[in-house]
């Protein structure tokens, strides 16, 4: 690999941006294609493909075969509210490779005891947010059922580009949230990327298989194909 093309690398790793390194496997002639600029790629669909499932390998393209190295950010799990559901879930998304950091000013809950090996962070979301930086491999959980604590989280992420934005409770519960990020201003199309109430319709009732649904719906939005329909059924949860 040439100099300047690692540079260029090791530049959009420090960012937390994803790219695909193209290789022609009889030329051995090399090419950075950062997702930014996937679209316009002779590639698009393939290198589309390849980003989402994270993985690098040999495919064959009309140009014949070609090695993409992708390289994508580890992803992020940012639990507003250390509760029960929040416990459940940061185990659950260790054993998957994936970063977990839990957010919540109530310093009764917020501990170390209670989040091993996690960081917490015993703050209101508008003052760690910002300097935790909710971006394109972020994964946004609310989960505090706290209007004052839910909301000005729920704002920031909505106005980020994570890749999924949830939030827990009924269809009630959402319907009074939906009316608040109205009065502050969100249009219909940006509290639609709220998925809530959370979760995949699994029949989930315990925090545990709560936490397990939460992360397939995380893992399906991460890893499906965003123009593929997504089904509507949601799993119950309590108001």
């Amino acid at each position: 690999m040439k100099l300047s093309l690692l540079s260029e690398l090791n530049a959009e790793r420090a960012a937390r941006r994803a790219t695909v390194v193209v290789t022609d496997t009889a030329s051995g002639e090399q090419r950075l294609v950062r997702e930014a600029d996937i679209a316009s790629d002779p590639l698009a669909d393939i290198l589309a493909a390849a980003i989402r499932s994270g993985k690098s390998g040999t495919v064959e393209t009309p140009e014949g075969p070609r090695f993409l190295a992708v390289q994508t950010p580890p992803l992020r799990i940012l639990c507003l509210g250390a509760v029960h559901i929040s416990q459940a879930l940061a185990p659950i998304a260790k054993v998957l490779g994936h970063d977990v950091v839990v957010v919540d000013p109530r310093t009764a809950f917020a501990t170390p005891e209670r989040f091993p090996d996690v960081p917490v962070i015993a703050a209101w979301p508008d003052e760690a947010l910002p300097k935790l930086g909710v971006d394109r491999y972020t994964a946004f959980v609310a989960l505090t059922h706290d209007p004052k604590i839910d909301d000005p989280g729920l704002r920031i992420a909505l106005h980020s580009n994570c890749f999924y934005v949830g939030a827990l409770g009924s269809r009630k519960t959402h319907g009074r949230r939906v009316e608040r990020l109205k009065e502050a201003g969100f249009s219909e199309a940006e509290i639609g990327r709220i998925r809530a109430p959370i979760g995949l319709a699994i029949g989930a009732v315990s925090p545990a298989e709560i936490a397990l649904s939460i992360m397939g719906e995380i893992t399906a939005a991460l890893r499906l194909d965003p123009d593929a329909k997504r089904a509507d059924a949601k799993a119950p949860a309590a108001a």
